[in-house]
């Protein structure tokens, strides 16, 4: 009796889901409090400095939610089509791995949202002069070239200097100059706690994915130092955004109001506990959690940069 041919593919079939559903997925939302936080941070600022400009702070907003979708997606169709992203890996379903989504499609929608947040940064580029037409042009040169190009930045162990300049120093010093049209070192320094803990995110992602970067020449930080020092990197990332409003406060900086964000101590305690005892797919949920906990303190620091105007 004739037998059917055997089909490999029949045992890993196609997933299937929403096509809405499938680009939310590659957009990462988990990662999107690391543009988000900035530039309420910065608002912040200009509101403390006086300079609060509404339009300015919503195209900042939108400009760094594309830039980071954009960068999401380079980095999930890059990362396929150089093998990083595997059947081990311990992380959520990346679009092209899934096989959800083509690469070639990915990179397409990336260079659309690309030429998107172009658009909407050359009204920060009309207020704010031609040195933010350079910021700006390295900014999508970078979201590529995070995984992509002959150095690609995260394989390189470079991936944390990147995190801190564009989501901490340029994010929130950006989005508090082109309101204000001024660089104080308030900006500068707030930029430090903000960008700590957009790092966290990155820490989060990478001690996971160490086993499975190791194995595919992704040479992190987190690769490189093993996974207990990353766990005392995160903790250090913790320290910095704990101790920089205290500081403020002692400058002259912030008022009493520095104390509302010990409100999110216990936040970043839970994350520690977390950080410290799992691993692998088990830290899925910390990824999210950091984001969550940024959030909440660009919120609390920024309540107090306004109540110390």
């Amino acid at each position: 009796m004739p037998t059917q041919p055997f089909e490999p593919a029949s045992l890993n079939p196609k997933p299937v889901m929403p096509l809405w559903k499938a680009w939310w997925l590659a957009a990462r939302p988990k990662t999107l409090p690391a543009a988000i936080a900035p530039v309420i941070a910065g608002t912040a600022v200009a509101i403390h400095e006086h300079g609060f400009f509404l339009p300015a702070a919503v195209a900042a907003l939108v400009t760094a939610l594309l830039l980071q979708i954009a960068a999401n997606f380079a980095n999930d169709a890059i990362d396929f089509k150089k093998g990083a992203d595997t059947a081990e890996r311990a992380g959520p379903t990346r679009v092209t791995a899934g096989g959800i989504l083509s690469a070639d499609a990915v990179l397409k929608a990336t260079g659309v949202v690309l030429a998107l947040a172009a658009v909407s940064g050359l009204s920060l580029v009309w207020r704010a002069g031609w040195p933010f037409l350079l910021l700006g042009l390295a900014a999508i040169v970078c979201a590529v070239a995070y995984t992509g190009g002959p150095f690609p930045i995260s394989y390189l162990g470079l991936g944390e200097l990147f995190v801190f300049l564009f989501f901490g120093l340029l994010a929130v010093a950006g989005t508090a100059y082109v309101q204000t049209l001024e660089l104080t070192w308030l900006a500068v320094a707030i930029s430090i706690p903000i960008g700590a803990l957009a790092i966290g995110i990155l820490i989060v992602n990478n001690l996971r994915d160490i086993p499975t970067d190791t194995a595919t020449g992704k040479r992190t930080i987190a690769v490189r130092i093993g996974a207990r020092n990353t766990q005392y990197e995160y903790g250090l990332m913790l320290a910095i955004a704990m101790a920089t409003p205290f500081v403020l406060f002692l400058i002259g900086w912030l008022s009493w109001s520095w104390m509302l964000t010990v409100f999110a101590w216990p936040v970043f305690y839970r994350l520690w506990q977390e950080i410290t005892t799992k691993t692998g797919p088990a830290l899925n949920p910390s990824l999210g959690n950091t984001g969550k906990a940024l959030l909440l303190y660009s919120v609390l620091l920024s309540a107090a940069l306004v109540i110390s105007r």
